[in-house]
């Protein structure tokens, strides 16, 4: 089958590679649809000892497509089921899986291959994070579980409420699904990013309205006076420091501050001490997704409650990879449909 093969960090190659075998507990699938993804493109970059640990290894993780062999022992996955996968499993054992906290997993085992023609799943991911699905469900559509499903994390923890103003700062991909939910919600969205392709395409989401903070010198004021005051809520999509630091400031009293992009290791961010403990702020962390996440997102893209259309801006085969993460890298992208 062909795939691109990740060699390390800048290495990227088309390749024919064997078609997997599934072993016990495992499945086949035939990818049907692949997304590209930031991580994908910071990866690329500089390597994740944590998503990939060995190399060479099949690149990508967002994928959805039909089980075409299973190995001995599964026996609720039927040969010929479209399935959507996650891209990791928790282990089920440890304390943070017994506290009901499976994203924070001290075993999550991460899962690549999505850029392929074909990918076997692991019997920890058959068991706890594929889903099948209905006939006439699109592959393209579900590919995006696992992103939804890091968003709805988001949002849980945003608790919006209808008629909310929500500020979102970032304007890829996760920022505008974010926004998308939110405004699903109810919520009236303010959302923050850098004039150009990005921003343009999230001026046609319907938000309350798109900023663009290159255009002025106080960001955060331009929010303001966009909402109509401070937000009750407002989510950091850029993982970036300035962006937590603007997301706190720009956020109301007794309101939540969701930092959902993940900076850089070793990054610091100032707080206003004052405004974090007498105005009751609250400021939480959201990492990554859960087996019930990754099961809401299916039946939201499923049923058409969430249409993720929008997020799609270029298609392309496997070849066309290297070139789509490359639009990404440079802001000319958001997500990359590839198909196989």
């Amino acid at each position: 089958m062909r795939a691109q093969v990740f060699h390390g960090p800048g290495d990227l190659r088309l390749e024919e590679v064997p078609v997997p075998a599934p072993g016990p507990g495992e499945v086949l699938l035939k990818i049907e649809a692949a997304l590209t993804c930031g991580t994908d493109v910071k990866t690329l970059s500089r390597g994740h000892p944590v998503m990939i640990p060995r190399v060479p290894t099949v690149f990508g993780h967002e994928f959805a497509g039909t089980v075409v062999a299973t190995g001995a022992d599964v026996e609720t996955i039927e040969v010929g089921s479209a399935a959507v996968a996650a891209n990791s499993a928790p282990c089920g054992d440890c304390r943070y899986c017994q506290r009901d906290r499976p994203n924070l997993c001290d075993d999550l085992l991460f899962v690549n291959g999505a850029y392929g023609e074909y990918i076997v799943l692991p019997a920890r991911l058959v068991a706890r994070n594929l889903v099948t699905l209905g006939d006439g469900v699109p592959a393209e559509r579900v590919a995006f579980a696992e992103p939804v499903a890091c968003c709805l994390h988001a949002m849980d923890q945003a608790a919006v409420q209808p008629g909310d103003p929500v500020a979102v700062l970032g304007h890829g991909p996760l920022g505008l699904c974010l926004g998308l939910l939110a405004k699903a919600a109810g919520a009236r969205v303010f959302l923050a990013g850098k004039k150009g392709f990005r921003l343009d395409r999230a001026s046609t989401l319907g938000f309350a309205a798109c900023l663009d903070v290159t255009a002025t010198p106080d960001p955060v004021r331009a929010i303001h006076e966009a909402a109509g005051g401070a937000v009750r809520c407002a989510i950091d999509a850029t993982g970036h420091p300035e962006g937590w630091e603007q997301a706190v400031a720009v956020t109301d009293k007794g309101g939540t501050v969701v930092l959902f992009g993940g900076c850089a290791p070793g990054t610091v961010v100032r707080l206003d001490t004052r405004r974090v403990h007498y105005e009751e702020l609250r400021l939480v962390g959201v990492f990554h997704h859960t087996p019930g996440l990754i099961r809401r997102a299916v039946g939201l893209l499923a049923q058409g409650a969430l249409d993720p259309g929008p997020l799609v801006s270029h298609r392309m085969g496997l070849d066309g990879v290297p070139e789509a993460l490359g639009l990404m890298s440079r802001g000319e992208a958001l997500k990359v449909l590839i198909t196989p």
